[in-house]
């Protein structure tokens, strides 16, 4: 079944893009700078992301940064 999926920004003037993949998928967060290069926020945060881009993580993404800091 093909879907289209909804980008958006959890507030104006983020630079990450959340991708709601939520009627197909349980538990798997999708993120993206560009809406190009896609990344899983369990599978490939920090390590794939550049160091802009963790910064940027970091500041927006508090929360996240936060439950995830034992993986730095």
């Amino acid at each position: 079944m093909d879907h289209q999926y909804r980008w958006y920004k959890n507030k104006r003037g983020n630079k990450i893009w959340w991708l709601d993949n939520s009627s197909d998928t349980v538990g798997e967060f999708i993120f993206s700078f560009d809406k190009e290069k896609q990344y899983n926020l369990f599978a490939d945060y920090p390590n794939a992301l550049s160091p802009e881009e963790l910064e940027v993580f970091k500041e927006e993404e508090p929360y996240w940064a936060d439950f995830f800091r034992e993986r730095e």
